[in-house]
């Protein structure tokens, strides 16, 4: 809730239901500063080696918490293949190794060769996954080389998801980091079990901004951006105060070389300043009253799991974002934001 002003900000301390926080060197700079915001946050699992096995979870779930500190709880997903073993999910859920799996369309994206080719495949792991009402988080684009950049998402609902819920109409499915009116309208009309994650910066940005005054490796990730109108389609479901809609950053850290080369790495930082980033596009449209659902309630509804107990506190005053943190481009990268988290 916020006051009569509008100059703070007090909400349920947020989870992040979407990030990568790397490994080695790299997860212990990054993963400080997600838990400065989150209490919570869904970890990806393609790492170079993929989290595919209960053991291999507990491990990276330890090397988290040493890096990130107290106070942050990581949750633990699985990287599905096409040889996904429906067992070992089932045991991972049951012992709290992971609370959901990943599907990476093969190629889709950072470290998803591994991933899945046909969801064919991976029926027996999904059957498991609808019984027991484990989450599938899903990165929704096709990789067939045919298909437009700018369309796959589209095409990834018609020719993957539209299927897959018809043959197991229970799944709890996370369509993550959503770009277009499509995914919009597709949430929008699917059951409760349907939801998706948005980011910070496909609030912000449309594909235009990968060009504006040349070509801006540190705005590419992928799912890439896409036209204003899809944007805008996504910057109203936000705010909308649907509970279908939630907060999940994909904050994915590439060193400042590994972006700026020729065939630059995608994903946007955006870890470091992701609520006052989010927070200015809800001040923008007049949504502040909404911002608490879409940070702080609706992940854990969906998730059921507990709202967090503590708060955070969001000031109206300026904050610039550096132009690099530990080699790494953050997202508004010497831009000035309006609000700034509370120490």
């Amino acid at each position: 809730m916020s006051d009569t002003m509008t100059d703070t900000i007090t909400i349920r301390r947020p989870d992040d239901w979407h990030v990568h926080l790397r490994d080695g060197d790299m997860l212990r700079a990054v993963a400080p500063l997600t838990a400065r915001q989150f209490a919570r946050a869904i970890v990806m699992p393609n790492l170079g080696t993929p989290i595919t096995s209960v053991a291999a979870a507990t491990d990276y779930r330890r090397r988290i918490t040493a890096a990130a500190g107290p106070g942050f709880t990581p949750l633990m997903t699985c990287y599905l293949t096409d040889v996904a073993d429906p067992a070992e999910i089932e045991r991972g859920h049951a012992e709290g190794a992971w609370v959901a799996a990943k599907l990476y369309p093969a190629n889709a994206t950072t470290n998803s060769a591994a991933g899945v080719t046909d969801v064919r495949h991976i029926h027996a792991a999904l059957e498991v996954m609808e019984r027991i009402g484990m989450v599938l988080c899903v990165h929704g684009e096709v990789t067939d080389p045919a298909v437009d950049i700018f369309d796959r998402e589209a095409v990834f609902i018609e020719r993957v998801l539209e299927p897959l819920l018809r043959d197991f109409p229970a799944l709890k499915i996370v369509f993550e980091h959503i770009t277009t009116a499509d995914a919009v309208e597709f949430v929008a009309a699917s059951g409760t079990n349907v939801a998706a994650t948005i980011t910070p910066h496909h609030l912000h940005l449309n594909r235009g901004d990968l060009f504006a005054g040349g070509l801006r490796p540190h705005l590419y990730c992928l799912p890439v951006a896409k036209r204003e109108a899809h944007r805008l389609a996504v910057r109203t479901a936000a705010i909308s105060g649907s509970a279908k809609y939630f907060l999940g950053t994909d904050s994915a850290p590439h060193p400042r070389q590994a972006k700026e080369s020729g065939c630059g790495c995608a994903g946007i930082f955006n870890a470091p300043f992701a609520l006052e980033s989010y927070a200015a596009a809800f001040d923008e449209d007049g949504a502040l009253d909404r911002f608490e659902a879409f940070a702080s309630l609706n992940g854990p509804a969906f998730y059921g799991l507990p709202v967090n107990s503590e708060s955070v506190t969001l000031e109206r005053r300026a904050v610039t974002v550096p132009a690099e943190i530990d080699g790494i481009v953050p997202f508004h990268a010497g831009e000035t934001l309006g609000w700034a988290l509370a120490d």
